[in-house]
């Protein structure tokens, strides 16, 4: 039976007859659908996420993590896991990334980084998976794999492969020894809602973990589809750290130390994006995605300059692209 036919169905039963009709909400880089359920007082949200591609259950732990920590996600109102469909609470259809701009940012950004401190204090070890050196080096595989082989055609040799790993290493040893809290691990303007009363709204959080605690700011402040001056970042960065330390958040005393793991969590992210955007495009077919690679690709570059230990990936990504060496700071 067609998906949507069968989630139609379903909805039926849940909603006890009550008429509605159903709109395209949103898709997004996995194989979830969302649709808006209208109905003659309200509209909700009925999420289809087929077996065996997608599981439910993490969204559903995850959204009542979140609802305790007094977070604005949508609530699960009704749940067929077996299946793969969710009836939700709506958050509206305004993402942050169409709300952004100059005289807005910096507003929108402290409610974020608040929303982001609330999640962060309620963390606990052995309930989320832990984002642990296997994971962090799956992710990054995604490069070679996808950025490299597919997008660029290209293949590394033997030199090359091991300045991939001692990258991988280095970034990977930084990051585990980063103070461990609740991680989002998509936390941007594409999965942040504009909402009158406890903004932002938080979607798409499914797969969260147990991390660093620089990783969901970085996806915030590095964001791949919008992008600030670096003088900006910077003070957004500060303006989170310094609430975070003086809420007892594990931030490292001394903000060049806690810019530093922002910034190299950020090197790994990249890493990993790159990777990502290929295969949505060559796996998925999914076009889009390929127009924010140069903003990802910058970022990576400009911590790869920064840092010396970084400074063997800058030449690397310099031989696959063909392009010159540029003079930048090193701290």
């Amino acid at each position: 039976m067609d998906r949507k036919i069968q989630l139609e169905n379903w909805l039926k039963q849940v909603l006890s007859l009550q008429a509605f009709t159903l709109t395209a909400a949103s898709a997004d880089a996995s194989f979830r659908r969302y649709f808006r359920v209208h109905l003659s007082d309200k509209t909700l949200i009925a999420m289809d996420a087929p077996p065996p591609q997608e599981n439910c259950t993490p969204f559903v732990k995850v959204a009542k993590l979140m609802l305790d920590a007094g977070l604005n996600v949508p609530e699960v109102l009704a749940q067929d896991l077996t299946n793969g469909f969710l009836l939700l609470s709506d958050l509206g259809d305004e993402i942050y990334l169409s709300a952004l701009n100059n005289d807005s940012a910096s507003g929108l950004y402290l409610n974020a980084t608040d929303a982001l401190i609330k999640m962060q204090l309620v963390s606990q070890a052995n309930v989320l998976p832990v984002y642990d050196e296997v994971l962090l080096t799956r992710e990054m595989q995604l490069f070679p794999d996808w950025y490299v082989a597919k997008h660029l055609q290209a293949e590394l040799n033997t030199e090359q492969q091991v300045v991939l790993k001692n990258t991988f290493d280095i970034l990977n040893k930084n990051i585990l020894s980063q103070s461990q809290v609740y991680v989002h691990r998509d936390f941007h303007s594409r999965n942040l809602m504009l909402t009158k009363q406890n903004n932002p709204g938080i979607l798409d959080f499914q797969d969260a973990v147990y991390g660093a605690i620089t990783y969901d700011l970085v996806s915030l402040l590095k964001d791949a589809y919008i992008e600030w001056d670096e003088e900006q970042i910077i003070d957004w960065a500060v303006r989170y750290w310094q609430p975070a330390k003086k809420a007892g958040l594990p931030v490292s005393e001394d903000f060049s130390e806690f810019y530093r793991d922002f910034e190299w969590m950020g090197a790994q992210r990249h890493i990993k994006i790159l990777g990502i955007f290929a295969r949505l495009y060559y796996r998925d077919g999914k076009e889009g995605y390929l127009k924010d690679i140069p903003l990802v690709m910058h970022y990576l570059r400009k911590v790869c300059e920064r840092y010396i230990e970084l400074r063997p990936m800058l030449r690397l990504l310099n031989q696959l692209e063909k392009t010159q060496p540029q003079v930048g700071y090193t701290f």
